[in-house]
């Protein structure tokens, strides 16, 4: 297995499907060149019980460094919420110099991995929906290969949909078992868990800047949604 999601990240960072987020990528890379530019993989602990799903690179944060939510401000709070958890070795970004924040710092995930409903930077912080179906097979793939799963964390309401898509998709589950989709509801600290459900799913606003410095989410709202997938994952 372990070897299938390495081999399915380095896909990832290959792929060439979207001209408009090539071409940005292209354009950022003229700029900075020691940036990543790249579509970024996901990463984490393969046999983990906990998924965090994203919505896409941040230009400045993943798009530079390589790694999910790494190098940006969404990234330092999340992975400070991750440390006092118990999810990883680091709280990366919080108080470090910038400069030592990079894919091979050391960080480790601990019974979670991290990935995103889009591989690249989109411009504005907008994939298209087009963008997003061609990203799609790769969370599929993923989502097969992390067998230990139990908890989907979903960060916004883009990626809360893109769980949706994946769970409603041909194969998923028996149709006839599932509520209906319209019954899932995204809004900060929902739950949806039943024993037709493969998995717990739970929603959270996205750690980005525009929620954590007005307020809309702070890390005691945050701290929660993390504490209470790691007790799901113990039941």
């Amino acid at each position: 297995m372990m070897n299938k999601l390495l081999q399915l990240q380095k896909q990832v960072t290959l792929c060439k499907k979207c001209p408009r987020l090539v071409k940005y990528l292209n354009q950022i890379k003229e700029k900075y060149s020691t940036y990543w530019c790249k579509p970024v993989p996901s990463f984490g602990d393969h046999d983990a019980e906990i998924l965090i799903l994203g919505l896409a690179p941040g230009r400045f944060g993943s798009n530079r460094t390589g790694r999910m939510f790494t190098g940006d401000s969404s990234g330092d709070f999340m992975y400070k919420i991750l440390h006092e958890v118990g999810l990883c070795n680091k709280p990366v970004g919080a108080g470090f110099n910038p400069a030592l924040i990079h894919a091979n710092d050391g960080l480790i995930l601990k019974n979670c991995y991290i990935t995103a409903v889009g591989r690249c930077a989109p411009p504005q912080n907008k994939p298209t929906p087009k963008e997003l179906e061609n990203c799609f097979p790769y969370f599929e793939e993923e989502i097969k290969l992390l067998k230990n799963v139990k908890v989907i964390i979903a960060l916004g309401k883009i990626a809360f949909d893109g769980y949706l898509k994946w769970l409603f998709s041909a194969g998923v589950c028996h149709w006839h078992v599932l509520p209906r989709k319209k019954d899932f509801k995204f809004s900060h600290g929902a739950i949806y868990k039943s024993k037709d459900l493969p998995h717990t799913l739970i929603a959270s606003y996205h750690p980005s800047r525009q929620n954590t410095q007005t307020g809309k989410l702070t890390p005691v709202m945050f701290r929660q949604i993390f504490r209470e997938a790691v007790e799901y994952c113990s039941l």
